[in-house]
């Protein structure tokens, strides 16, 4: 029985030993290349419009809508502003999500939507696939637009450990037209202007 023993206390520490060098050189694959769908063949990633309205989309509003200015009949012209650790602390937790959305669509492979999806607006706001399309044959411009929303996600997040709603507020306005440009550019170009109708995006 000693000798049994034994011999599973030492196989117990060589697996042990094994999967210690093995954490060590490195072999376990990174976490997003050991998620997989379930036939196995690619990284499970979300679109980029899911990432566009679960992530982007409502911590975007959350900047846009933490300081300004509001006119109402009632109570007159009031500024907001985060007053309490709680509503700053949401706040600082949207920049981040800012800051690490941009990380996340500069993600090559992603698909533009969902299988299936269609545009909401024919005519105006190109085809899933027609965005896919543009967005391979003109990358650094999409992924220019991606590292602006994580530069400006880094600024917001410095401004809120500040407190300063005056850089905010700077800071919500130049989103807008990151956010926008983009749109104008890979979601809408031709009616935008952006893009001749039938001219390819230069490489």
């Amino acid at each position: 029985m000693r000798g049994l023993a034994a011999a599973v206390s030492a196989l117990v520490l060589l697996g042990l030993v094994v999967f210690m060098a093995g954490k060590r050189s490195g072999a376990e694959p990174p976490l997003h290349e050991a998620a997989t769908n379930a036939g196995g063949n690619r990284p499970v990633m979300a679109s980029v419009k899911e990432v566009m309205q679960s992530i982007v989309d409502p911590s975007a509003d959350v900047l846009w809508g933490a300081v300004g200015t509001v006119v109402d009949r009632e109570n007159g012209i009031q500024d907001l502003r985060p007053n309490t650790p709680e509503e700053w602390s949401n706040v600082r937790n949207a920049a981040v999500r800012i800051l690490e959305g941009g990380n996340l669509l500069a993600v090559h492979g992603r698909d533009v939507a969902p299988p299936g999806t269609k545009s909401e607006t024919p005519g105006v706001e190109l085809e899933p696939a027609e965005i896919a399309a543009l967005i391979d044959q003109d990358r650094s411009t999409f992924d220019g637009f991606a590292k602006a929303l994580q530069g400006l996600g880094a600024e917001a997040l410095m401004a809120v450990d500040a407190q300063k709603t005056d850089a905010l507020m700077d800071i919500g306005t130049r989103m807008d037209g990151v956010c926008e440009s983009c749109h104008e550019a890979f979601w809408y170009p031709y009616v935008s202007g952006y893009r001749s109708s039938g001219r390819s995006p230069a490489p």
